[in-house]
C-alpha cells in the first residue's frame, strides 16, 4: 500500500479573509491543515469554528519551532507579511503570504537575500490569476498560440471598499503599502505570465484620492503603464465599485495577441451571462464563448510538490520577486493627484 505524500502546514496571520481561500486551496491539494494563530482573539474564533480541523498556537515561535512543519501560509497585516516569510524561512519552512507579499523595496531585498540563503520558498498567492479557472484557461489558450504573440495586457482591479467593515490599518499606508502596491499586485503577476516576460520597466504611474479625503493616508485610484520584454501593460485599479454591482468588483483583462485577442470577466458579466468565469475569444475564425467554470486549478497542488521535491512548479521565484518589485517600484515613483495631491 503506497501512502499519499503530503505536507503539513500552519498558518500565522489570518487579518485579510483571503487566508480561507489560501487554506482551502492547500486542503483541496491534500495537505495537513495542523495548527495557526492570530493575535486578534476575535478573528481566531471564527477561524476556529471554519478549520476546526487546527489547532489554536500560543504564539508564532511554537509554529516556526515545530520541525514537523514544512509550510507556514499568512495573510497578516501587509506591511508584517515580509517579516514573517522570512523569519518562516529561515526556520526551515516554506511559506505562502497572501497579496502583497511586500510593502517595501527594502522587505523584498531581504527577502530575496534570504531566499538565496536558504532556498525555500517565498510564494505568493496571486488569486486573481491563480484561483480563478478563466485566467488559468486564458494561460492554457496562450500557450496553445490561440492570439499569437502577445503584444498587451489591459488589466482592470476594480473593489468595493465598503469602508465600515475596514480595520483601521486599512487607511494606513505604511501598513497597507498604497493601492499599486496592494491591489495592483495581481495585475502585474498577470502581465509578466501572459507576456512571458522576464525583465521590466514603470513607464508611468500615478495614484490619486479623489472620493475619501477623510482617510488622508487613503489611495482610491492608481493606475500604471509598463513595459518588458515579452509586451507591454496598461493596469488600473480603485476602491468605487459601486452598491448596484452584485459582487464586489468587476475585475476584466484584456490579452491583446498579433492574431486574436481574449477578454475576461472574471467575477460578473454585467447585463449578460450568470456568475463569473466569462472568456471570450476572437480569432481569424470568428468569436467564441468558453464557460471556464469547471477549469481545474493546480496552483495548490503543484505547490505541494514542489515542497515536498524542491522544484518551481506553481510559480517561479524570480517570478513572484519581479512581480513585486515592479509594483513597489510604480508605487515609489507615482505621480499624487486628488487630495494626495494637496496634502
Amino acid at each position: 500500500m503506497t501512502t499519499q505524500r503530503t505536507v503539513r502546514f500552519s498558518v500565522i496571520g489570518i487579518n485579510h479573509g483571503h487566508i480561507y481561500g489560501q487554506v482551502n486551496l492547500m486542503l483541496r491539494a491534500g495537505a495537513e491543515f495542523v495548527s495557526f494563530y492570530a493575535a486578534e482573539p476575535d478573528l481566531a474564533t471564527r477561524f476556529a469554528q471554519v478549520f476546526p480541523q487546527a489547532r489554536q498556537a500560543r504564539g508564532p515561535q511554537e509554529i516556526l519551532e515545530d520541525s514537523t512543519i514544512q509550510m507556514v501560509l499568512t495573510a497578516g497585516i501587509p506591511c508584517e507579511r515580509a517579516p514573517l516569510g522570512i523569519e518562516v524561512m529561515r526556520h526551515g519552512k516554506d511559506c505562502m503570504s497572501d497579496k502583497p507579499g511586500f510593502t517595501t523595496l527594502e522587505q523584498l531585498a531581504e527577502a530575496r537575500k534570504v531566499q538565496a540563503e536558504t532556498g525555500r520558498i517565498y510564494s505568493i498567492c496571486f488569486s486573481e490569476r491563480l484561483e480563478v479557472p478563466a485566467a488559468v484557461k486564458a494561460g492554457e489558450l496562450i500557450k496553445a498560440g490561440a492570439v499569437g504573440r502577445v503584444v498587451q495586457t489591459l488589466g482592470l482591479g476594480p473593489h468595493r471598499i465598503n469602508v465600515p467593515s475596514r480595520p483601521a490599518w486599512f487607511f494606513q499606508k505604511a501598513k497597507y503599502g498604497g493601492i499599486i502596491t496592494d491591489i495592483a499586485s495581481h495585475q502585474f503577476d498577470q502581465f509578466l505570465w501572459y507576456t512571458g516576460s522576464t525583465t521590466a520597466e514603470i513607464v508611468a504611474s500615478q495614484v490619486g484620492n479623489f472620493k475619501f479625503p477623510q482617510f488622508p493616508e487613503l489611495e482610491d485610484f492608481g493606475d500604471v503603464t509598463l513595459r518588458g520584454d515579452g509586451g507591454t501593460g496598461y493596469i488600473r485599479v480603485d476602491w468605487y465599485t459601486p452598491d448596484g454591482l452584485p459582487t464586489w468588483g468587476d475585475g476584466r483583462l484584456f490579452i491583446l495577441g498579433t492574431d486574436g485577442y481574449i477578454e475576461l470577466r472574471k467575477y460578473v458579466d454585467i447585463a449578460g451571462r450568470p456568475a463569473g468565469n466569462h472568456l471570450f475569444l476572437v480569432d481569424q475564425h470568428g468569436v467564441q464563448y468558453v464557460d471556464c467554470a469547471g477549469i481545474d486549478l493546480p496552483y495548490g497542488r503543484q505547490l505541494v510538490a514542489d515542497v515536498l521535491d524542491r522544484t518551481e512548479t506553481a510559480l517561479p521565484q524570480a517570478h513572484v520577486f519581479l512581480a513585486s518589485q515592479l509594483s513597489l517600484e510604480a508605487e515609489a515613483k507615482a505621480q499624487r493627484l486628488g487630495h494626495l495631491a494637496a496634502g
